[in-house]
């Protein structure tokens, strides 16, 4: 099981080091990462919108150890949501948010990050689009689901992510699945124990399947965030048992993974958003893809040494 090995990698600041020089690096992590700055990722959020796709952007980075890198991830996002004004892409683009970003494991962590991620959720609303909360390792959930709580009392519209691999899941879905809630599920990319999360990747799977059952069969809007092809025919499956219309739900995937598959579901009529990390602090975001699928391990492995 290579996945609790990378993901514990993840974590190593030598590991980090030595991963940062290695010669394939860049080659691998500009697959999965768009840009380091604004400017080089509106013109993704621009090509993405002539071929009728959406995007959610994440400005990676989640190692905050003070208030003031807090408030440098808030003013990130900020400056993002002005240029997006700027350029009237607002309805094309939302942005997801870890709140780890906003402070969340500093001392009044819960406090803290409420204050700072308000601001971008009102910015976002101004220009008429949204921000999804993303779901991080299961101790900081309960807090997660009270910001977003929260939040929804002025800014409805605010999404929030949900894991299959996760035993709490489908009683968090249940909850969530009302009139106007956004809810992605995804199926997890952090190390979780036996003792709260599914090991085995079917059970995770069947565990989606049941999740995106309630979600469909609910009364909110579900974001289907998966590359599996089989997961994928299943959701448009269940979609249609709920009697949705193509535009009341949508798929996610991310940005540098099946493309093609972007363009083709878009074509179909369905609303699909790619998830697109930009930033300089992309270790941590770099490494949960790497441990998700074993394939982008190997190609990772083949560029550094092609490269060394």
């Amino acid at each position: 099981m290579l996945g609790p090995v990378i993901l514990a990698a993840s974590r190593s600041d030598k590991m980090r080091r030595f991963i940062s020089a290695a010669p394939g690096t860049k080659q691998v992590v500009d697959r999965f990462i768009a840009g380091e700055t604004v400017d080089q990722v509106v013109p993704i959020v621009e090509d993405a919108a002539d071929k009728g796709l959406e995007v959610t952007l994440d400005v990676v980075g989640e190692d905050i150890t003070t208030p003031a890198q807090a408030e440098a991830a808030r003013d990130a996002y900020l400056e993002l949501i002005e240029r997006l004004k700027a350029l009237d892409l607002g309805p094309r683009a939302e942005m997801s948010v870890k709140l780890s970003m906003f402070g969340q494991a500093l001392e009044g962590g819960h406090e803290l990050a409420l204050a700072n991620v308000r601001p971008v959720v009102e910015a976002a609303a101004a220009i008429g689009t949204t921000v999804t909360l993303d779901a991080e390792d299961h101790t900081t959930l309960d807090s997660m689901f009270a910001i977003h709580e929260e939040l929804r009392k002025d800014f409805p519209q605010t999404g929030c992510v949900i894991q299959s691999y996760l035993f709490r899941t489908e009683d968090d879905a249940r909850r969530l699945a009302e009139a106007g809630s956004r809810v992605r599920i995804v199926k997890g990319a952090y190390e979780e124990p036996a003792s709260v999360a599914y090991q085995d990747k079917a059970e995770i799977d069947k565990a989606y399947v049941r999740i995106t059952r309630i979600l469909m069969e609910g009364e909110g809007y579900p974001m289907i965030g998966s590359h599996d092809p089989r997961l994928i025919a299943i959701a448009q499956e269940l979609g249609r048992q709920a009697g949705r219309k193509l535009d009341e739900y949508e798929f996610q995937m991310l940005y540098g993974i099946r493309s093609d598959e972007h363009v083709r579901l878009a074509a179909e009529g369905h609303r699909m958003r790619v998830y697109t990390a930009y930033g300089t602090d992309w270790y941590g975001y770099f490494m949960r893809r790497l441990a998700e699928k074993p394939a982008n391990l190997l190609f990772f492995g083949r560029s550094i040494l092609t490269k060394g």
